[in-house]
C-alpha cells in the first residue's frame, strides 16, 4: 500500500514530518494480539481513505521513537499535524473508528466552526473488558466526538492520574476539558459536549 510505510528509526520519522502537514504513526508490537488487530484495522481504514500518510514501527525493533513522545503502551496511533504530536489513540479500535479519525482530522483540528466553538479535549479512561467503556466510546463515535482512549489496565501512570483526579478507580471515566465524569452519565456528557437530544 503506497500510503503505509514502515520506518526503522526516529530520523526517518523526522524526514517524513518535514514532508507532510498531516501524518499518522502506528507504534505496535508485531505478534501481539492487540497490536496485530490495530495494524489490520488501521491498514483497512487507510486503504479506503484518500490522502492518509501512515507510517508504522515495531517497538520491538525501533526503540528511539516511543520514549521521545512518552508512549508507554502499544499499540498507539500517533497523529501529527505540522510536525507536532496532536493526538494519541491507544489500543485496538474497529476500522470504522480509524476511518472516522482519518476522515475527520480537519474538522477536529478546526473545532466546531459552524457554531464558532473550539473543539473539546476529551479523554476516555477505559479497559478492554469494560462493557460500559465500550458503550461510552460507541456513543461518542455516533456523535462524531473525537477522543483519546487511554487503557488504564496497561498504562499505570494514566491509571494513577485518573484516581488522583477523581478519587475513584472505576471505569469508564471521561475527562472533558478538565472536568471528570465517572461512569456512562449520558445527561452530563450531553451537557458538557453540547450534544442535542
Amino acid at each position: 500500500m503506497k500510503n503505509m510505510q514502515e520506518i526503522h528509526a526516529f530520523s526517518e520519522l523526522e524526514e517524513q514530518l518535514e514532508r507532510h502537514d498531516r501524518l499518522y504513526l502506528l507504534l505496535y508490537k508485531k505478534g501481539n494480539e492487540s497490536s496485530d488487530c490495530a495494524y489490520a484495522n488501521i491498514r483497512e481504514a487507510a486503504g479506503s481513505t484518500e490522502d492518509v500518510n501512515l507510517l508504522f514501527a515495531d517497538v520491538n525493533r525501533v526503540r528511539d521513537i516511543h520514549p521521545r513522545y512518552d508512549i508507554t503502551s502499544a499499540p498507539s496511533l500517533l497523529e501529527f499535524r505540522d510536525s507536532e504530536l496532536k493526538n494519541v489513540i491507544r489500543g485496538c479500535n474497529d476500522n470504522g473508528h480509524y476511518k472516522h479519525v482519518f476522515q475527520h482530522t480537519e474538522r477536529k483540528s478546526a473545532g466546531d466552526t459552524s457554531a464558532g466553538r473550539p473543539a473539546k479535549r476529551v479523554t476516555v479512561y477505559s479497559t478492554p473488558a469494560c462493557s460500559w467503556c465500550n458503550t461510552l466510546k460507541r456513543y461518542l463515535r455516533e456523535h462524531h466526538i473525537p477522543f483519546r482512549d487511554t487503557d488504564v489496565s496497561r498504562d499505570m501512570r494514566a491509571a494513577g492520574e485518573m484516581v488522583a483526579r477523581s478519587g475513584q478507580r472505576g471505569v469508564p471515566q471521561t475527562d472533558i476539558n478538565g472536568k471528570i465524569i465517572v461512569g456512562f452519565d449520558k445527561e452530563r456528557l450531553n451537557t458538557l459536549l453540547e450534544i442535542k437530544g
